[in-house]
């Protein structure tokens, strides 16, 4: 049981995914302003404004930056891990997926009963990399700044209610 509550001491962690978590659910509202309809299904796919996957390895980043120091070594290998990742979001990822529009639109040329597609929406414009990329540090810097950990959090809850 120690194990779990080390795990709720992880700030960095938590915080992270409460970014990746929180980019995620404003494709909603993105994706009402961009197609003109509310789609709420768009919370569980890929791609799209903003990218998830850039909020949370930036989270990460700066949430290692914060905890150990924007000078280690720790956080510049954080840093780098960060940027392969969002290139690869905007670059491989966002390839594949033009790739399989046009292989879609040849296999339903060539069989125009085909109900499997392969899946299009997969990578990131550099837009959405960018937008993700300022949520995740915005969120960890606020979060651990004003809230701290989950234990911490509910240590406050507790103290405001006693």
């Amino acid at each position: 049981m120690i194990e779990f509550s080390e795990l709720l001491n992880n700030q960095v962690l938590f915080w992270g995914v409460i970014s990746c978590l929180f980019a995620q659910f404003l494709k909603i509202f993105f994706n009402i302003f961009i197609e003109n309809k509310f789609r709420f299904g768009v919370i569980f796919e890929t791609g799209g404004m903003p990218s998830s996957h850039s909020s949370l390895i930036s989270a990460l980043a700066a949430g290692v930056g914060l905890e150990l120091g924007f000078d280690t070594p720790l956080f510049a290998l954080a840093v780098g891990i960060s940027l392969i990742v969002m290139y690869d979001a905007s670059g491989i990822r966002r390839s594949a997926g033009l790739q399989a529009i046009e292989i879609n639109k040849i296999s339903k040329a060539l069989n125009s009963n085909l109900e499997e597609v392969l899946k299009e929406k997969l990578g990131h414009t550099k837009i959405e990399v960018l937008v993700g990329s300022l949520i995740g540090p915005l969120v960890t810097f606020l979060g651990i700044t004003y809230l701290g950990s989950p234990s911490n959090m509910v240590s406050l809850l507790n103290k405001t209610l006693n």
